[in-house]
Parts: structure tokens; C-alpha cells; sequence
């Protein structure tokens, strides 16, 4: 690309596009909204997420890896923590929901 030049940006319409601290911000909340949905299934008296998919199935469990799975997220930043989650439950089998609490 030569210099001075922007690049081009095709997104998908209705996409909003943040830059410098409010794409900082909207990163940090990302992670907070999962990581606060996960948290509540910790320690001994973790409670269980009942959820519904489109087809009306069910999946009830405390496993912070399915609940992950489960979840359609479309944003980068909490796309990145879903992944810590799945490589935690590959790699180790355990731990997920503190993975991504931690991170």
C-alpha cells in the first residue's frame, strides 16, 4: 500500500466499527458479559445454565466450556475467549470457566 493512503473496509451493514479507547472499552465489556456468565456455575455452590437453542432443545449444565459452545457470539474479543476455553478443555480437561474468568 502506498503511504497516505487509507485502506478499504468492506463490512456487513449495521457493523459499527471502533477505534483507539472505545474499541478498548467495547473489547473489556466483551469479556466482562462472558466471563460474568460463567462465573456463577464456580465452586460448591455453582449453579447449573439451562439453555435453549433455536430448536428448542435444551442443554442443562455447569460446565463453562458448553455454555461457551452454546453461546452465538459474534464479537472478535469474546470469540478469543471462547477459544481459551475450548483449548483449556483440550489441552487439559478442566478449568475452563477460571480460563476465561482469568483472562
Amino acid at each position: 500500500m502506498a503511504q497516505g493512503q487509507q485502506p478499504i473496509l468492506v463490512l456487513p451493514e449495521g457493523t459499527s466499527r471502533y477505534l483507539g479507547r472505545d474499541a478498548q472499552r467495547m473489547n473489556i465489556l466483551a469479556s466482562k458479559i462472558l466471563a460474568e456468565t460463567v462465573r456463577t456455575t464456580l465452586g460448591p455452590k455453582g449453579m447449573d445454565k439451562m439453555l435453549v437453542d433455536s430448536l428448542g432443545d435444551i442443554v442443562v449444565t455447569n460446565d463453562g466450556v458448553t455454555i461457551l459452545k452454546e453461546m452465538d457470539i459474534e464479537h472478535p474479543a469474546a470469540k478469543m475467549l471462547v477459544e481459551v476455553a475450548k483449548t483449556q478443555e483440550d489441552e487439559v480437561g478442566d478449568g475452563t470457566t477460571t480460563a476465561v474468568i482469568i483472562a
